[in-house]
């Protein structure tokens, strides 16, 4: 069974120090990289682009709009992608769902990328269209399925008891490294997971420590990273 690293980040649109936090993913080794607040404006498709190189990865999925990608490292292959906008709420960011099919060592998964909403009903409702979207993914290219992301909410909120009622929380089944993801300067809250199809057997999960570069974490972004290791079936 193909043992598969993947890895969620919010990169806070690359305002920080664009060097530490390639020099972190190439330290994590992705297999599969999944990014919140990617680059959208002025050039965003040519930032994407070179940031997936510099990484040593390549654009599996993703859009202009809400920020999202997905990235393959050089063991996956990309065999399909979408792209959802989720249901507009006046006066809030809007929030979408980056999608790809992938096959690694001829398993195949169903990998995505969401950045959930700040405001509880939005973020709720968001979540259920998330779950639905992906069961649908799930069904077309007939694999498990995993999203990863920033939830803008800790364990015990009701996004997260959606999410983690219909797939694994990574770091609670398995954990592995530290728990908290922000701030990357001063940890305090777990609001980024990575969450995993029951088919899939997670490994361990959770914040890298050394031999990471743990120290690039507070200059590379706001967000320290999730890791998790998976065994696909």
């Amino acid at each position: 069974m193909p043992v598969l690293r993947v890895v969620s980040y919010n990169i806070r649109s690359l305002r920080d120090d664009p060097d530490a936090l390639v020099q972190v993913v190439r330290a994590l080794r992705p297999d599969v990289l999944c990014l919140q607040e990617v680059p959208r404006f002025w050039g965003w498709w040519g930032k994407r682009r070179r940031l997936a190189a510099a990484c040593g990865m390549t654009v599996a999925a993703g859009r202009r709009a809400c920020g999202l990608a997905v990235l393959a490292g050089p063991r996956v292959t990309p065999v399909a992608r979408e792209f959802h906008l989720l249901r507009r709420v006046p006066g809030l960011h809007r929030r979408g769902l980056a999608i790809a099919a992938l096959e690694v060592e001829g398993a195949r998964l169903v990998a995505a990328s969401t950045h959930l909403d700040l405001v509880d009903a939005p973020r709720r409702a968001h979540t259920r269209q998330v779950l639905a979207l992906l069961e649908r993914a799930g069904r077309r290219h007939r694999a498990p399925m995993l999203v990863a992301g920033d939830v803008n909410q800790e364990p015990g909120g009701d996004s997260w008891a959606l999410l983690a009622g219909r797939f694994q929380d990574g770091y609670a089944v398995a954990p592995a490294g530290e728990e908290l993801t922000f701030s990357s300067a001063a940890p305090r809250r777990r609001i980024d997971g990575i969450f995993v199809d029951p088919r899939i057997e997670v490994t361990g999960c959770g914040v890298p420590g050394p031999p990471a570069p743990v120290e690039l974490y507070p200059r590379a972004t706001d967000h320290r990273p999730v890791l998790a290791e998976l065994r696909l079936p």
